[in-house]
Order: C-alpha cells, then structure tokens, then sequence
C-alpha cells in the first residue's frame, strides 16, 4: 500500500481571478444604507479586494513555489505556508518569510490579509486535545475544517469581540440576551445563532467569519462561549463597515494608500444564523473558550504574523521619511540625522524582538514550536506607545510640507497652474509633481482618515493596553530575576 499523500482531492493554488470571482456570492454588505450587491466593483472595496487578489498571484508564481508554498500531508499538493504548522525554528522561519512577502506587497497596511486567522487556526489544529476536552467531536470537526482552509486556500476573519454595549455587565446579563452574538437554538443538525460581534476587519473580502469570543467570559454567558465558522454570505449573516476610506471618484495621486489598502472594518449582525455541528469546535463552554487562545498556539502565531506585518509597516515608514529628507535637502543635518537615529533604533529593536521569535521559541512535549512568547509579549506591550512616538518623528521632520500641497492632481492638468506649481513647488532633486505624489502619500499613511485609523488600529492591535501588559507579566522569567536578588542577598558578610 502507498504512503504517499493521496492527490485525487489536491487543487491548484488559488489565483487572484478565482479569489475575485469566489466574492461575488450574495454576501449581504450595505453601505450608506444601501446593499452591495458585488464588493469587487463598489469603489469602498474594489481595489482593496485587488490588493487581496495579488496576493494570491503572488503565491501562485511558479517562482515563488518554495517561498510561499509546502506540501500538504493530505493531498500532496502545494498549499500555502500560512497553514503550516511550525515544528522547528526554521519552520517558524519559513512562515515568517512567507508573511513577509505579502506583507510587502501591502507595504504592512493590510494587518488581516489571509494569513493572519490562518496562523490561529494553525494554532488550535496543533493542540487539538484543547477542544476535545468538550468532545471528541469537536476536535475532529476542527481538524477535518482546518485541512479544508489549507488544501482550498480559504481566507478567514475574525469577530471574536463583543460589541461595546455595556461592558459593565456581562454577556449573559445584557438588556436583550440576544444582543451579544451566542446561541439561541440547538437543532439535531446544529445551532442557530444570533446577535452580533465586532470587529471583522477583512470580513467584506473574506471567504468565512470565524466567531468566538477573545474577551474574559463568566459562568451564565454559556451561550455565548462558542467557537464556530460561517461562510460570509450565510443566510443572516449581515456585514456593516465603517465609513469607507475609498470612495467614488478618488484618484491614486491624491490617496495612493487609502484609495487601495482600506480592508473595512465591521460589525457583523447574526440574524439566525444556522451553523451545522460539522463547523462548531466550542460549545457553550466557558473554560475552552478561555483556553482556545493561552492554551494552544493560537494567540502566539496569530501575533507573530501580526509582528511581520507591523515591522514591515515600520520599514515603510522609515522609508518614506528617509526619501523626504533626501528631497528636501535635509538628509545630512545633525539634528535631522538624530531624530532618524531615534526613528531607526526603535524600527530595529521591533525586527530583533521578530526574529527573536525563533531564536528563543520553545518546543512542547507534543512536538510543536512556539514563538518566544517573552519577546512576542513586550513587542505588542509597547507597540501602542512607541507606535505614536515614531509617528510624532515623521510629524516633526515634515514641518509644513503636508498643509502647503497643491488641492488636487487637477492642479497639473492646467498648464498655467501647473507652471506655477513647478517652479515653486519642486525640490531640489525632483520636480514638483514627484515632490508632491511623495508628500500626498506620507500625509496618507500619517494624516488622512486612512492615516488615523491606522494609528488607533496600531494602538490597540493587541487589544487594551492593560491587557498586553497583564500577557507580558505572565509570561515573563520573574523566577531568574528574583534569584539573582536572593543570590545577592545570601552574600557572605566581609569585613573592612
């Protein structure tokens, strides 16, 4: 008998046209009060669902097969190394170059691109004994759904925080019990689940919704302790994004970032909503609901990918300030050489703490490898107060330059003004029109609505502050550092 994996259930690697063509399903978008009957052509998503669609191209070139791709144990066929579960340092490697390729093709503004509830189903299919301790069963539907997400190339999000009704009491003690997303009917065939969830960001692009609960439950909020999917255009499933950044008529010139890279946010509305038991992994159980995230590799590879896209994001950042100051002159000036200095020691301790992930990863008595969760930790604890500072940098450097551009790209169009804007708008290295596409794109990442949801985005990615730094407490050597006390302590007394 073979050994091999079978390859009679094997598919090609998903391609940008397919992921495009797969969106147009009925999914239940509305905006401005309106339904969107097809996201890839409505301004607010189209291009963002395009940047989605490069990625997969990327993935699919045969020359970035070993980059991006690994055999599946199931059918043989290559998949994407989003779904490999790491068992080495190297393991954990490859994955981290994998997310880096496509971090860079959305120079790290993407933050829930496919890989990112990819790693986290990576993570509970490595400990899958987390989610049999509700039943066997749920363990294999995990498993059996997980194989699905690899060998068909899925793309996941996430709404796994309730809605910011009244965080005073819990779930279960709500105005409505049906307010918070949670179970309202148990069939022979499934559950039936309504209510609603923030914050899907990726949920319009995205093939399934993940929904379960990241925040601290209690006893009595059963109903909703659940971790279940959901294809997004599920009967009842109802997605409504906050105001798009892309909108109708903007131009690439004038919003290069926002008018591509938006990748929504929404609030997800569950109005009754039947999921089969095949696609229920939690039930109606506080405990594994708590211990899907610390008690699996879930929450530390879903960061990890985090931390590759946000040290992406920072070369970015660094990039475009390091090219406006050679526009304009200023790149030799000690006090400009000093900031940056700054600006680069920061961008640096992020990227040693990402490779540190490997370095000083562990692996567990089932065979799997962990992500250093002392340096995962302190990277996240304080990326939401470094993130501003570095931000404030790129402010300082820039003076004035943001709020004495031309109003639009129209403005070259008219040769009058445009002679106008050249003589007096150029740098000394570049003309005015290259000077200013610079400019509109550093006030987009910086300054735009797309600009400031991105700083609010960044402050609170790994969740409240207090919260990142309760992880990093918990996980710290505190044992080691108090020994060194009691060492010093226990000196021998000497005499002068």
């Amino acid at each position: 008998m073979s050994t091999q994996p079978s390859q009679t259930a094997a598919k090609p690697l998903r391609t940008g046209a397919e992921y495009l063509k797969s969106l147009r399903d009925g999914r239940k978008v509305f905006v401005d009060g309106e339904w969107v009957a097809d996201v890839t052509e409505h301004p607010a998503f189209r291009e963002a669902a395009r940047s989605i669609a490069r990625l997969y191209d990327i993935a699919a070139e045969p020359e970035n097969r070993e980059l991006m791709t690994f055999t599946s144990p199931k059918t043989g066929a290559p998949v994407l190394r989003a779904y490999q579960i790491p068992k080495t340092a190297a393991d954990l490697r490859a994955r981290r170059l994998f997310s880096e390729k496509w971090a860079e093709a959305t120079f790290g503004l993407m933050g829930r691109s496919p890989d990112h509830v990819a790693a986290f189903f990576c993570g509970y299919a490595a400990v899958p004994s987390v989610f049999a301790a509700g039943g066997q069963r749920f363990a294999d539907n995990l498993l059996a759904f997980f194989e699905r997400m690899r060998d068909e190339h899925l793309y996941l999000s996430y709404a796994i925080v309730p809605p910011q009704i009244d965080r005073s009491k819990p779930a279960h003690k709500q105005s409505d019990p049906a307010l918070y997303a949670g179970v309202v009917e148990e069939r022979d065939d499934g559950i039936v689940i309504s209510g609603a969830q923030q914050l899907a960001t990726g949920g319009v692009l995205s093939d399934w919704i993940h929904l379960s609960c990241i925040h601290p439950l209690q006893p009595g909020d059963e109903n909703y302790a659940n971790c279940v999917v959901m294809p997004v255009n599920a009967p009842g499933v109802k997605l409504y994004p906050r105001r798009p950044f892309a909108t109708k008529g903007m131009n690439s010139f004038d919003h290069p970032l926002s008018s591509r890279f938006d990748e929504s946010d929404s609030y997800v509305v569950f109005d009754k909503v039947f999921v089969p038991w095949e696609h229920v992994f939690i039930y109606r159980n506080v405990e594994i609901s708590r211990n899907q995230w610390w008690q699996t590799t879930a929450h530390v590879l879903g960061n990890h990918q985090a931390q590759v896209r946000y040290v992406t994001k920072l070369r970015f950042m660094i990039g475009l300030a390091k090219r406006m100051n050679e526009m304009t002159g200023n790149e030799a000036n000690p006090a400009v050489m000093i900031v940056m200095g700054e600006l680069a020691a920061l961008v640096s301790i992020y990227e040693s703490m990402l490779h540190a992930h490997e370095t000083m990863g562990t692996v567990d008595k089932d065979g799997v490898f962990w992500p250093s969760k002392t340096t995962l930790y302190a990277a996240s604890a304080m990326q939401s107060e470094f993130n501003g500072r570095m931000l404030e940098i790129v402010r300082e450097l820039a003076g004035s330059a943001f709020i004495t551009l031309p109003s639009s790209a129209e403005d070259f169009d008219d040769p009058q003004v445009a002679a106008d804007l050249e003589r007096y708008m150029r740098s000394a290295s570049t003309d005015a029109k290259s000077r200013v596409a610079l400019m509109r794109m550093i006030w987009d990442f910086l300054g735009s609505e797309f600009g400031s949801r991105h700083q609010q985005y960044e402050k609170f990615y790994g969740g409240a502050s207090f919260i990142v730094k309760q992880n990093m407490y918990r996980n710290f050597d505190f044992k080691r550092a108090t020994g060194l006390v009691d060492a010093a302590l226990a000196l021998p007394a000497v005499e002068n």
